[in-house]
């Protein structure tokens, strides 16, 4: 009895010694050395791990990067946390020049503040966006408007969105890198990603509903109608807004930030970053003055 334990001691020792050879000598036959530049570029990265460059985290982006490197061209490479600075940084170490990206920030595509916005209903569920939105339309009246609980802030690393307690509206800081979470977490799909505008200047289409003028307006008083005044008020040589299924659109490549389409807007569902002043009224010529006189002493 005391020798098949022998035995069987003697056994296991010899095949886990057989089998950690094995193994030592596959591992050194198959081991894949990492290339020392992606661990370094990954520290020249934020780590915020955002996934805004399109790739699984910074790791994943710094391991593409060298990759193209080696074919010798990083273009199409951005960091939006980092911002050029970063790219440069990048670009340097692998002998390389990077492209110049546009930083961008996040909009609101939403007029429809609890001042503005008809509530037709209570909402008792979970607080989250997404789940109030697979379950029905929401609180407001308009079922295109903001739900306002706040899934975009969860996502946001950078502590660059928050829930106006007043508006019931999120509201972008500074803080915003545009690394796009908020727009993929809104279930509403009112949050774009834009470029900052020359001298912070951009214009929005504050709103997304897609009802016609009447109806739009009876839900939420801030809401696009579809009337196409600032298509025709934009200059012909920019053509900046279009018009599609009864909602306004103004494209930010385009856009010069001129502000005659907020002036012209009846429901104020255009917004602008910067103060628009009044349009002028057009000078009336001496001759229309005297005939309005004449008119004015016949009465």
């Amino acid at each position: 009895m005391d020798s098949i334990i022998l035995y069987s001691l003697i056994s296991l020792g010899v095949i886990g010694a057989v089998s950690a050879t094995l193994l030592f000598f596959v591992a050194k036959k198959f081991n894949v050395k990492e290339d020392e530049r992606i661990g370094v570029v990954t520290e020249m990265l934020p780590n915020a791990n955002c996934g805004a460059c399109g790739y699984p985290g910074c790791a994943g982006m710094a391991d593409a990067l060298v990759k193209s490197a080696d074919n010798g061209s990083i273009a199409g490479f951005s960091c939006p946390p980092g911002g050029n600075e970063t790219m440069e940084k990048i670009a340097e170490y692998l002998g390389l020049v990077a492209e110049k990206s546009e930083p961008k920030i996040a909009v609101i595509r939403c007029g429809g503040t609890n001042a503005k916005a008809t509530k037709k209903a209570n909402y008792d569920g979970p607080q989250s966006c997404a789940i109030e939105h697979s379950l029905f339309s929401g609180e407001k009246g308009c079922s295109f408007g903001c739900l306002g609980l706040g899934d975009c802030v969860t996502a946001c690393d950078f502590d660059a969105i928050h829930i106006d307690a007043e508006t019931g509206l999120p509201v972008v800081n500074e803080k915003c890198v545009g690394c796009g979470a908020c727009v993929v977490a809104c279930p509403r799909n009112i949050i774009e990603l834009r470029t900052l505008g020359r001298n912070n200047r951009r214009v929005v289409v504050s709103c997304m509903s897609q009802e016609k003028g009447a109806f739009a307006m009876k839900v939420c008083k801030a809401a696009c109608i579809g009337c196409g005044k600032c298509v025709r008020v934009c200059p012909d040589k920019v053509k900046a807004i279009t018009i599609e299924n009864n909602l306004a659109y103004i494209d930010f490549n385009k856009c010069v930030a001129c502000g005659l389409c907020v002036s012209e807007c009846p429901t104020k569902a255009i917004t602008a970053t910067f103060e628009v002043k009044p349009k002028p009224k057009p000078a009336v010529k001496p001759e229309e003055k005297k005939a309005e006189a004449k008119e004015n002493v016949k009465a």
